[in-house]
């Protein structure tokens, strides 16, 4: 199936999301060999050059195949937002459609996928050490006096959980501006529409993701940090990619493998689920299927969802 230059709102843009571990990479290699599909990389740790292991990007002999974009995009040590990864992604999915192949994007970053395809605002940078030192306080604050705080500061935050209530504050102090006014100045308008394809086996993810661990120990991920180590300082946001601390302390002898393994589990367990409270809250109510990857009949049920009729 070749591309489609319409106007990205009659032309929603596959989305295959889900869990880490659950397929989702498997599911849009095999769609992309059979209808000419560039694949979009939505995770925000496959962005970093050089942390290849730990974070399961598509081989070389897999980019030759399919082509992938938003692989290997900045260095270690470099930030890169949600909102920047939506001006690139823009650009890779208008470029896909020139180029006569069909845009997928594939991945488990809930936050670039919204960034993309909803309303999205980019809050102001705050200064890092300022910050921590206004955590610090604000941490020793109960909920009522949290609203206080926010009363005064911004009015229209004042009504919400602990988490918007510190971060209103914070703006509001750091910035001298009110976040409520900002989200109104500065939200961006959703550029395009998506279609949605959430990947997830179910009970069996657990043990899918025991095996990739496993899989990654055995395939060089301690090697690479080993490697790494030597130029990339410890406080490059890279690291923070899940499970690359834990091997780090494998590396550096200050974990035994098997507790660096069952560390690695535990977190990555965890950040499964948040994932899949994500998407399962977050996403609209229309327009999502939903797949368990290990179902005898995923390749029909997957090329009935990739060829529904779109919005004309």
């Amino acid at each position: 199936m070749s591309g489609d230059e319409r106007d990205p709102v009659l032309c929603p843009i596959r989305v295959i999301v889900g869990p880490t571990a659950a397929g989702k990479s498997a599911i849009a290699m095999w769609l992309a060999a059979r209808h000419e599909a560039t694949i979009v990389s939505a995770d925000s740790r496959q962005i970093y050059r050089r942390f290849d292991v730990g974070t399961a990007k598509p081989t070389a002999d897999e980019r030759a195949r399919v082509p992938h974009r938003a692989i290997d995009v900045v260095e270690p040590m470099q930030r890169y937002s949600a909102a920047a990864w939506a001006d690139d992604a823009d650009r890779w999915i208008a470029e896909s459609m020139r180029e006569g192949r069909t845009p997928v994007v594939v991945g488990g970053t809930g936050l670039y996928v919204r960034a993309l395809f909803e309303p999205f605002f980019e809050e102001p940078p705050l200064d890092a050490s300022r910050r921590r030192t206004l955590e610090a306080v604000l941490g020793t604050l109960t909920l009522p006096e949290l609203q206080r705080w926010a009363a005064a500061l911004d009015p229209a935050r004042a009504h919400l959980g602990r988490t918007q209530l510190l971060r209103a504050i914070e703006v509001a102090l750091l910035s001298g501006r009110r976040l409520s006014d900002l989200h109104r100045e500065l939200a961006r308008p959703a550029r395009r529409a998506a279609r949605y394809l959430v990947v997830d086996p179910g009970a069996s993810l657990e043990e899918r993701i025991a095996r990739r661990i496993d899989a990654m120990l055995e395939g060089g991920w301690p090697e690479e940090v080993e490697r790494l180590r030597a130029d990339v300082p410890a406080e490059a946001p890279a690291w923070k990619s899940t499970g690359y601390r834990q091997v780090r302390a494998l590396v550096e002898g200050r974990l035994s493998r098997a507790d660096a393994q069952q560390a690695i589990l535990i977190e990555t367990r965890q950040y499964a689920k948040r994932q899949r409270t994500w998407f399962r809250h977050q996403l609209p109510a229309a327009g999502v299927a939903r797949l368990d990857p290990t179902a005898p009949d995923w390749e029909a049920r997957v090329e009935t969802w990739w060829n529904e009729d779109r919005e004309s």
